[in-house]
């Protein structure tokens, strides 16, 4: 049976959702933010070491900055409010991606976070914020100064010293990456759901849970 070590999302579908019910693009943003509490919620239930999201990415600088505006007062306003939860939960919170280039009272915000929950160790939680794996990838290359090869590159990429996910679950229907961990996802299993992100929920990420259990994992051996 596999053991599960890291799960990694791709939230797709919470604007759309917005959309489809009327309410507009941001409140479904919103409503993506309280799925992401819950499934944190249910990993630390399942006893998951790590969980990555991808929260935004290098690309997502093109969408209106109404939206963009919103996305990231709303990352914000919610570790305000939700830090001492976050610390009494033993969640220790962790960017991926190029935080300085984020609007300032955002980068504050979230560099307060990470010092405050660094010591936690139920559950660790990587928020992909302004990340394009292209540039990951090319920046650790940049950075080594050594031989060049695979482990020398890992040692650079923002994930060094976790393992790499072994599921990727991506909601809203699109089968595909959009420049997320390409380097990391190499042997992951990959679970693309239709239902869009804010109607996941934990009983969805239980299955394939399950599922995965279930898969032999070759790894290119017989």
């Amino acid at each position: 049976m596999n053991r599960v070590n890291h799960v990694a999302f791709i939230m797709d579908g919470n604007g759309r959702w917005g959309t489809k019910n009327k309410k507009g693009r941001n409140f479904g943003h919103l409503k993506g933010v309280e799925v992401v509490k819950k499934v944190v919620q249910c990993s630390i239930k399942l006893r998951i070491p790590i969980i990555s999201f991808y929260v935004f990415s290098t690309e997502n600088w093109s969408r209106p900055k109404k939206e963009i505006d919103y996305l990231f007062k709303l990352i914000k306003n919610y570790f305000l409010k939700e830090i001492k939860n976050t610390i009494k939960n033993g969640i220790k919170i962790n960017i991926l991606g190029e935080i300085n280039k984020l609007p300032p009272d955002v980068k504050t915000t979230l560099k307060s976070v990470i010092e405050k929950t660094k010591n936690n160790k139920k559950i660790l939680v990587n928020l992909a914020i302004n990340y394009g794996s292209k540039k990951e990838i090319t920046n650790a290359a940049k950075k080594n100064d050594k031989k060049m090869n695979i482990l020398n590159i890992e040692k650079n990429l923002y994930t060094c010293n976790q393992p790499n996910p072994d599921i990727l679950i991506r909601t809203g229907g699109r089968q595909r990456l959009s420049n997320f961990m390409l380097w990391q996802l190499a042997y992951a299993e990959l679970f693309f759901l239709k239902k869009l992100w804010p109607d996941f929920n934990s009983n969805d990420l239980i299955k394939i849970i399950k599922k995965y259990k279930r898969i032999s994992r070759n790894f290119g051996r017989i």
